[in-house]
């Protein structure tokens, strides 16, 4: 029998196999079970804006914080990813532009300015002419601009790509196509003993952390209450060429879309037009009506982007929590931890997730920030 330390894990996304990552590591042996292919669910779906600074919500300034301290963290992370799997994760770091189109839109932006200047968050405010001075394709009827220069970006499906790399390059055993069923509790000790594989066969582990998103729900043999309440909030996306010279070369946040350019397999590159929300639960259908409005609004914002041809669209599920804010770490069952509810952040608090997941797993302490969550929850 081994001595090392073994966990499963529940889930292949960004924040499952970021974890597992960190705890191989660490010395640890890992399973890691995904029902599809790493990231297939969110972590695949999304267009990786790192933006704590552009997505600044009122009244959220937890999360606000959990997002600056986790991009604080992404430089040395995507160092030492790179280094470890040999994959590109294409990490920017120009900066957000965020626009608004007609009068409305740009007192909309002028109060959110205000809450920036309130956070001392480093936000400088445009013109229009200086919005387009930035990126010269944006529509001459933008009247007002925010350029947040701290906001960064990475290529979700290359940081999917790069995490399961490391991960078995570190002795990691990724299980695809493999669904978890039920997680198995020892009621008498009160603690965790393994899980229960679609095909019925049991896996044990003494430490098993759930971390599949919106399917969390579904899974069997724990307790009601033990999980928070994760929903699925569905997002339509598109994915056009970028262009030789490029459309634009900062993500761009509109009123009605935001646009991401990107490497990708065309010359050029490519444009990551996003996304709605819709409470649709696994309707993975695009719609008529969602794919009309992510078009308009990008075109609205960005006109050259009606030559471009399309590259790719698809449907993904947000794992969203009622409280807007993750749940990270121990349950009140010894040994079952979760990784869950990261909405539409799940790129962005890769860093952050991982090394504080796998620190409570530990049983160490998390990040600072990361303790006021768990305070507050």
């Amino acid at each position: 029998m081994s001595s090392k330390q073994h966990a499963i894990v529940i889930g292949g996304g960004v924040a499952g196999l970021g974890a597992a990552w960190r705890l191989v590591q660490e010395g640890w042996e890992v399973d890691v079970f995904d029902r599809h292919t790493p990231g297939f669910g969110a972590s695949m779906r999304a267009a990786g804006m790192l933006a704590p600074a552009a997505e600044a919500h009122f009244e959220e300034e937890l999360q606000l914080g959990l997002g600056q301290a986790s991009l604080a963290l992404y430089p040395d992370f995507v160092r030492e990813l790179q280094e470890e799997s040999g994959v590109d994760v294409d990490y920017r770091s120009q900066g957000t532009l965020m626009v608004g189109i007609d009068r409305d839109d740009a007192e909309a932006l002028a109060h959110v300015h205000r809450y920036h200047q309130k956070l001392e968050l480093p936000v400088e405010q445009l013109s229009g002419d200086q919005a387009r001075t930035i990126e010269p394709g944006l529509s001459p009827t933008i009247t007002m601009g925010l350029f947040c220069p701290s906001d960064h970006q990475v290529h979700p499906q290359r940081l999917m790509e790069a995490l399961a790399r490391a991960f078995e390059a570190r002795g990691g055993r990724l299980h695809t196509h493999t669904g978890v069923r039920a997680v198995r509790l020892d009621d008498a000790a009160g603690r965790v003993r393994g899980v229960t594989l679609d095909d019925g066969s049991h896996i044990d582990a003494p430490h098993v952390l759930v971390a599949n998103g919106a399917w969390a729900r579904k899974l069997e043999g724990l307790p009601r209450g033990i999980l928070p309440h994760i929903r699925a909030v569905r997002g339509q996306v598109l994915v056009v060429g970028l262009g030789d010279p490029p459309l634009c070369q900062h993500v761009i946040r509109a009123p009605d879309a935001y646009l991401v350019p990107r490497a990708g397999d065309q010359a050029g590159g490519e444009l990551v037009v996003g996304a709605t929300s819709e409470e649709r639960g696994f309707d993975a259908r695009l719609t008529a009506g969602g794919v009309f409005e992510l078009l308009r609004g990008a075109w609205e914002t960005l006109p050259g982007i009606y030559d471009a041809p399309i590259l790719d669209q698809w449907v993904g599920f947000r794992p969203v929590s009622l409280a807007n804010l993750p749940a990270l770490g121990p349950t009140s069952i010894e040994g079952l931890f979760t990784s869950l509810g990261h909405g539409r952040n799940g790129i962005l608090l890769a860093p952050l997730s991982a090394q504080s997941v796998s620190a409570m797993m530990r049983g160490e302490d998390p990040h600072p920030v990361v303790r006021q969550l768990l305070r507050r929850g």
